[in-house]
């Protein structure tokens, strides 16, 4: 605007005196997953065995149809992607067909999209003369979210146009995808990290990125994520950027970041319920409501937490952690957060007072 008035032209870029305005240079920060995703499948943490049987397809410049399976966050689109990346090099973009859970991947996009693209024929050579191998490859993201229908099509269009594409299929439950399509591919499972290979990258990206951070708060990050690398990388990321650049980041940073229930409520709900109060209970209830944390995740805590107390009997957990999954149900289909955790108080009462 106050160019406008100065000159009379709307976006000028010139002051009164005609000397260039500065154009302000804007950094758009990129989210620390896809900033340190593995660029090729030597970076990839943990899978050993996936990482071995990769290299030496890729040293042949052979690939089979493949099924990576597994937990999420354990590395299995970023491998096949950084397997790409080396099979392929500039012409990544080119040979590569990727479709996620926010595609359309009915039976007509399987025989429309996948289909053109497989039946498309690929040279051995890249633009600039270097040998290539003759063959695209399909990424199929979230493969078991896909209807039997759509499945059952693409298992033709393996069949047929093996010669020219390689299909990668991508999923959390192996058991969600069809019998004919798992004979066809060469099957991984993607074990969930351990704890020392978190904790590991975590240090690596703070020692990057010029992050300072509490050895407490590697420890809670790796108990919240519970093998998911993503989860982890990015709740670190998170708190980051809600303490600035300058701050450390402690353990009461990550509790309040990632809505994780204190420890202490779990304990102060047995300790009310051993009472045999219920209006003890209703007040518990009502802190946790004001406090703002959520039902749900004080249930999945508190299984854990019932299973792991040294102080009740093999039966009252058995009763407990029963209660636990019907509240969980009903929770899931829209009832009341209130009502079930009443509900869960009043039976973890009776099962107390059974000894």
């Amino acid at each position: 605007m106050h160019a406008f008035f100065k000159t009379g032209k709307a976006g000028d870029t010139t002051t009164g005196d005609g000397q260039p305005v500065e154009k302000r240079s804007k950094t758009h920060s990129v989210p620390w997953v896809e900033k340190y995703r593995p660029k090729n499948v030597d970076d990839v943490v943990e899978q050993g065995e996936v990482v071995a049987v990769l290299r030496e397809s890729l040293s042949t410049a052979d690939l089979p149809n493949l099924l990576l399976y597994g937990p999420p966050g354990t590395g299995k689109t970023s491998t096949i992607l950084a397997a790409a990346r080396q099979l392929f090099g500039d012409m990544f973009k080119e040979r590569i067909l990727e479709l996620n859970a926010s595609d359309d991947r009915g039976i007509a996009v399987i025989r429309n999209k996948v289909k053109t693209f497989a039946q498309l024929a690929a040279s051995g050579t890249r633009p600039d003369g270097k040998p290539c191998p003759p063959f695209k490859i399909v990424i199929l993201d979230e493969a078991d979210a896909m209807t039997h229908a759509a499945q059952a099509a693409l298992r033709r269009t393996m069949e047929k146009e093996t010669k020219t594409t390689r299909f990668c299929l991508v999923c959390n439950y192996v058991s969600r995808i069809i019998e004919p399509i798992t004979s066809r591919c060469t099957k991984f499972r993607f074990k969930p990290l351990r704890q020392e290979k978190i904790i590991e990258r975590l240090r690596f990206i703070c020692d990057q990125e010029t992050v300072e951070v509490e050895d407490q708060a590697y420890q809670d990050i790796v108990d919240i994520s519970g093998g998911d690398l993503r989860r982890a990388i990015t709740t670190l990321q998170s708190c980051h950027r809600l303490k600035g650049k300058e701050a450390k980041i402690e353990h009461s940073d990550i509790l309040e970041m990632s809505g994780v229930v204190p420890r202490k409520y779990l304990e102060d709900f047995v300790s009310v319920c051993k009472t045999s109060n219920y209006s003890k209970l209703e007040d518990y209830v009502k802190g946790l409501t004001h406090d703002a944390y959520s039902v749900g995740q004080l249930f999945e805590q508190l299984t854990d937490f019932i299973i792991m107390h040294e102080g009740l009997t093999d039966k009252q957990k058995s009763t407990i952690c029963d209660k636990i999954g019907d509240c969980c149900f009903r929770l899931q289909g829209g009832g009341s957060e209130y009502i079930q955790i009443m509900d869960l108080g009043c039976v973890t009462i009776q099962a107390l007072q059974a000894k």
